[in-house]
């Protein structure tokens, strides 16, 4: 579909916006326990759980109503009070999302931890937030089992299935003996519900706290970036919105823009537990209907390497292979570039939406194609009640095509206030002050601004570096190398040079069907390797800068990633500064007499 052929109502959506936000207002009550009062209870679905042994479970809301209600009972006898930070230790499951409605409806605060956490890492968290208990399953039972002796305040851990044995207490048996009436907290819409430590890319995490009004803030990204959630009978959404994403409910993406979004509009979302594979996310939505979705660029690389479709108008596309419903797909972490883009759209027959936010402000800036053209590539506007700029270090507003800072106004267009602003960094005042500049509070991302008023990512501001006097932004180049039949993924980074300052140097994941089809042999002298690097440098000479293509490529069997699914640029930049070191270290070493 042509740019010119989408309608535009972006102006009208954006001005005419006011945001409702009531003074009293809990996540819980809004996502579940005011759809579990409806008469429909017992046979709206809220979870469709799929477990790794291709079992499937449905939850209605009444179900999670009530499980969480005798939580909330089992949680005020182990001592639990309202602002009291409970960890919850699982993955996509029933229970985790049982386990959020639980904690929030008290009036106590939510800390989300991956269940890919190591002992270190849930340590630091554990201590930090000085939770009073933990909610665990066998996937995390041990790690924290390991560390429990290190961090006193945590008074209790409870069990969740196979985990039960060696926690504390059985959250099977301990829910079994409780009633399932609850009578829940009266919160203030500013009062704290979620801690969510952000990993940052300096220094020790940080512990973002964010109140239940947040939630609203997200609303309107979240409406518009899955094309009209929860309207179901509206255009392009002839029938009931179902949600799966594979983001971890432990962190902001798998939470706040898939989890309690889906059932604040009383949908069902599927909670799948096992690893992401191209094949394993389009067999799922093809058998439970998945009409929207969260998926990170990674993902959607992965899927288009993996299932390319077959060129021609008599081929069946992969929407097709699939049985495939999308009406729509969000993105977010990185940016999807023109490549996937167009994937997105031959062959699964939707227009990705890229969304752009962080912990602390979230679902702030994006796209969406039943209401506003997208443009390939850029990261979009910012979405209705988000006074969204690009700034200078000085907090003035960039011109157009100047590259700066994405930040966010404490205020609306109409001077109101922003209901999606975090609380602050959890006993941190220092750094909540150094997030911002006046009212503007900036993202450490940067972005320029084009005539239009879209936002085209540039990268981290610690990611974009100087070559030869050239500022590169690794974005850019990385998409240029996706788009090559031979890469599956690549990261961009700086490699120190004592002439240039630094050389652009590409880390390169080859594509597994690319492997299979042009053998390597290392014993011939690495022929394959050269041949390759000279066809991707000259890949992207073909379609980018001069000065941007890689000097340098390194083939590697996988990128350092977070378990968000972004790359960690950061560890191979630090790599091959440790690796230059090295390098003047022998150079100064004296000659062997």
């Amino acid at each position: 579909m042509a740019v010119s052929q989408y309608r535009d109502n972006y102006s009208r959506l954006h001005g005419r916006f006011e945001w409702l936000v009531p003074e009293k207002f809990n996540i819980a009550q809004v996502c579940c326990a005011r759809w579990a009062a409806l008469p429909d209870a017992a046979k709206r679905v809220a979870i469709h759980a799929m477990d790794t042994g291709a079992r499937a479970t449905f939850h209605t809301y009444s179900e999670l109503q009530q499980q969480a209600n005798r939580l909330s009972h089992v949680l005020a006898v182990l001592g639990v009070e309202r602002g009291d930070r409970v960890a919850i230790v699982m993955p996509q499951r029933f229970e985790t999302a049982v386990a959020y409605m639980a904690v929030l409806q008290m009036g106590a605060v939510a800390m989300p931890l991956s269940m890919l956490f190591g002992p270190d890492a849930l340590e630091y968290r554990l201590h930090d937030s000085e939770a009073v208990l933990a909610i665990c399953d066998e996937s995390s039972i041990a790690s924290v089992a390991e560390i429990r002796e290190n961090c006193p305040l945590l008074r209790c851990v409870l069990g969740v299935g196979a985990a039960a044995a060696q926690a504390d207490v059985d959250y099977a048996d301990a829910l079994a003996r409780v009633t399932p009436e609850f009578t829940p907290a009266v919160t203030d819409a500013d009062e704290a519900a979620v801690l969510i430590y952000t990993s940052g890319t300096t220094g020790n995490p940080k512990g973002a706290l964010i109140p239940h009004r947040a939630l609203i803030g997200n609303l309107t990204g979240f409406v518009c970036s899955q094309n009209w959630f929860g309207f179901d009978g509206q255009e392009n959404t002839a029938t009931e919105a179902v949600f799966w994403s594979p983001a971890d409910w432990a962190w902001t993406g798998g939470l706040m823009d898939a989890l309690l979004p889906t059932l604040y509009f009383g949908r069902p979302i599927v909670a799948y537990n096992g690893r992401f594979s191209p094949q394993t996310a389009l067999e799922l939505m093809g058998q439970f209907g998945v009409t929207h979705t969260f998926l990170f660029p990674t993902a959607l690389k992965a899927m288009m390497k993996a299932y390319p479709g077959t060129a021609g108008t008599a081929a069946a596309t992969v929407r097709q292979q699939f049985n495939l419903k999308l009406q729509a797909i969000m993105s977010a972490g990185e940016a999807v570039g023109d490549a996937v883009f167009d994937y997105c759209q031959a062959q699964l027959g939707v227009t990705v939406n890229e969304m752009f936010g962080q912990t602390e402000i979230n679902y702030i800036v994006g796209n969406c194609s039943v209401q506003w053209p997208p443009k390939p590539g850029s990261m979009g506007k910012g979405y209705p009640g988000h006074r969204v700029a690009v700034i200078d270090d000085d907090g003035k507003e960039c011109p157009v095509g100047v590259a700066g800072d994405v930040a966010l106004n404490r205020f609306d267009v109409h001077g109101h206030p922003d209901p999606i602003f975090f609380l602050g960094y959890w006993k941190n005042e220092a750094a909540t002050q150094a997030k911002f500049t006046g009212d503007w509070c900036r993202t450490g991302d940067l972005a320029t601004r084009d005539a239009d008023g879209y936002l085209w990512y540039q990268g981290r501001a610690d990611d974009v570096f100087k070559a030869a006097g050239y500022r590169i932004g690794p974005g850019e180049i990385e998409n240029c190398l996706v788009k090559h039949p031979a890469v599956a993924n690549a990261a961009v980074v700086p490699k120190p040079d004592k002439e240039r300052g630094a050389l652009v140097k590409a880390y390169v994941v080859l594509a597994p069907d690319f492997v299979a089809s042009r053998a390597y042999d290392s014993g011939a002298g690495g022929q394959f390797d050269i041949n390759l690097v000279a066809e991707l440098q000259a890949h992207v000479k073909g379609k980018l800068a001069p000065y941007e293509y890689p000097k340098e490529i390194e083939f590697v069997d996988a990128l350092p990633m977070t378990t968000t699914g972004k790359v960690q640029r950061r560890v191979l930049r630090l790599q091959e500064e440790a690796r230059a070191a090295q390098a003047l270290a022998v150079a100064a070493l004296p000659e062997k007499p």
